[in-house]
C-alpha cells in the first residue's frame, strides 16, 4: 500500500511539473475544492433577499428546484431564479439574479397568490431574444390552479396573462418553432365538458384561440402528451375518464387560426373500451413520428365458456386531420403479464386466445369462422429451471427478465402464415408502464 501512495504522489508531481505548477503538500492534495468567489457573491446576495422567506420549489414538472437558471434577456448569460414563499397576501416569491463577471445582484421579484408552486417551465414564445416563464400556481386547497406567462422587458418582467386551468403544457402547434400555451379547464359547471385553449404571442402581447370542447369533464382528465398525426401535424392527446373501464381521447390540432378537436368528426374513434380496468392509452407504438389511438376488439372464442373477457385483440390506427381513420396495426396485449405481440394485419382479427397457466396459446380461424388452427404458444417460464425449460418441447427464448423467460413455440399452423422464430421474436414486446398508469 505504501508503494501504491508512493506512485500516485510521484505521479501527481510530475503533472504538476510539467504543468509548471508548484508542487502541492501531501495534505494540500486531500484539501476539499474551494468554492469560487461568484459562487459565494451569488450566495449571499440570495442569502440577504431570502431573509423572512422559505424555499418553495415546484411540486411538479422537469424543473422542480429551489434555484433555477435560465437566460431571460437573451444575452447568452443565464439568470438564477429561486423559488421562496413568505406569508403575505401573496406569499409565493420568484426571486431573479442577474449579473457578470461573478458580480451579481437581485434585480427582479414576481408576487404570486396561491399555496404552492406547481410548474415551471423556460420557452421561447414571442421571437425575440430570452425565454419567458410559464408558472403554474396551487390556490390553498381548490382543485383549480392558475398559470401565468412572464416576459423580461425593458421594464421588467411583464405579465402578459394569466388563466386558471386543470393542466397545461407548453407546445408548438404551428411549427413555427415557438411555443404557444395550451390550457384545460373546467367548463361553466362540474358536470360541462371541458374546455381547451390556445395562447400565443402575436405582435408583443398575449393572444387567445377560440374555445374548444372536450369529450369529458375537465376533472375526468387522466393523461396528455403531444405528437403527431397522419402528415406529421403536430397535436395534443388528453385522454379522459368515462368510466371505469373506459377512455375517451380528444385529439386538438390547430388548423388555420382556429384550434380544433379532431375527434368531434368521428365519435366512433373516440372511445377505448378496456377490461378489468387496464386501461390503454395513445401511443407511438411503431415509432414512426405519428401517434396511434387504440381500438378493442373482440376476439371469437373457440368454443362456449373457453373464451376470457379480458383476451381483446387492439387495433392501432392514426387521425387525419379531417376526422378520418388509417388503420397502421394489431396487436394482442397481456396486461396481466406485461407483454404484447404485434400480429399480421391480414390475418389478425381472425386470431383466438386460450390460456392455460403461464401459456398463451393462439388459434386461428379459417375464413368462414367454421374451425380453428393453433398457430403459436408463448409461455412465461419463473421456476429455477426455466432455462433448461425454455429450450425443450420445440421452445426458443423471447425475452429474458431477472425472474422470467418468455419462450415461444411455433405450432403446426404457422407454416401456413410464414411465421418464423426470428419474425416472432422481433414482434413481441413488453408493455411501458404508463400505458397501464396513464398518469398525466
Amino acid at each position: 500500500m505504501d508503494r501504491v501512495w508512493k506512485t500516485v504522489i510521484t505521479v501527481a508531481a510530475a503533472c504538476l511539473f510539467l504543468c509548471g505548477c508548484s508542487v502541492l503538500t501531501v495534505d494540500e492534495m486531500y484539501y476539499p475544492p474551494k468554492r469560487s468567489e461568484a459562487f459565494d457573491n451569488l450566495q449571499s446576495v440570495m442569502d440577504a433577499a431570502m431573509s423572512g422567506l422559505e424555499y418553495c420549489a415546484p411540486l411538479s414538472g422537469e424543473n422542480q428546484q429551489n434555484v433555477q437558471m435560465a437566460d431571460l434577456n437573451g444575452d447568452g448569460t443565464n439568470e438564477y431564479l429561486l423559488f421562496a414563499k413568505g406569508t403575505e397576501d401573496r406569499p409565493l416569491r420568484i426571486l431573479v439574479f442577474g449579473g457578470k463577471d461573478g458580480s451579481y445582484s437581485h434585480i427582479q421579484t414576481i408576487e404570486c397568490s396561491g399555496s404552492a408552486f406547481d410548474q415551471v417551465e423556460y420557452v421561447n414564445m414571442d421571437n425575440t431574444p430570452g425565454m419567458e416563464i410559464v408558472v403554474g400556481r396551487q390556490l390553498n386547497d381548490q382543485v383549480i390552479r392558475s398559470v401565468s406567462v412572464y416576459s423580461l422587458r425593458r421594464d421588467g418582467l411583464e405579465q402578459l396573462v394569466s388563466v386558471n386551468y386543470t393542466k397545461f403544457l407548453t407546445v408548438d402547434l404551428d411549427n413555427n418553432m415557438l411555443h404557444e400555451l395550451f390550457v384545460l379547464r373546467p367548463g361553466q359547471t362540474d358536470a360541462d365538458e371541458g374546455v381547451a385553449e390556445l395562447y400565443a404571442i402575436k405582435n408583443g402581447s398575449m393572444e387567445r384561440s377560440n374555445e374548444v370542447n372536450m369529450s369529458r369533464p375537465a376533472d375526468k382528465l387522466k393523461r396528455i402528451i403531444t405528437g403527431g398525426i397522419d402528415e406529421e401535424i403536430p397535436a395534443v392527446f388528453v385522454a379522459s375518464m368515462v368510466d371505469e373501464t373506459a377512455l375517451v381521447t380528444d385529439i386538438f390540432i390547430l388548423s388555420g387560426d382556429l384550434l380544433k378537436n379532431v375527434t368531434f368528426s368521428n365519435e366512433s374513434g373516440t372511445g377505448v373500451q378496456t377490461m378489468r380496468n387496464f386501461y390503454v392509452f395513445a401511443d407511438d407504438i411503431d415509432n414512426d413520428g405519428v401517434v396511434e389511438l387504440p381500438a378493442l376488439i373482440s376476439m371469437k372464442p373457440r368454443a362456449d365458456g373457453v373464451h376470457e373477457d379480458r383476451h381483446h385483440l387492439i387495433r392501432w390506427y392514426a387521425m387525419t386531420k379531417d376526422g378520418r381513420e388509417i388503420d397502421k396495426m394489431y396487436t394482442f396485449h397481456n396486461f396481466v403479464a406485461g407483454w404484447y405481440l404485434q400480429l399480421d394485419s391480414r390475418w389478425a382479427p381472425r386470431v383466438s386466445v386460450e390460456t392455460f397457466g403461464n401459456s398463451y396459446e393462439f388459434y386461428l380461424w379459417n375464413k368462414e369462422y367454421k374451425k380453428t388452427e393453433k398457430i403459436l404458444t408463448i409461455t412465461a417460464l419463473t421456476g429455477q429451471n426455466r432455462e433448461e425449460q425454455a429450450l425443450e418441447s420445440g421452445r426458443f427464448v423471447l425475452l429474458r427478465t431477472e425472474s422470467t423467460v418468455y419462450t415461444a413455440k411455433l405450432e403446426e399452423g404457422a407454416q401456413t402464415l410464414s411465421l418464423s422464430q426470428d419474425s416472432v421474436i422481433y414482434s413481441f414486446r413488453m408493455i411501458q408502464q404508463d400505458w397501464k398508469t396513464g398518469e398525466t
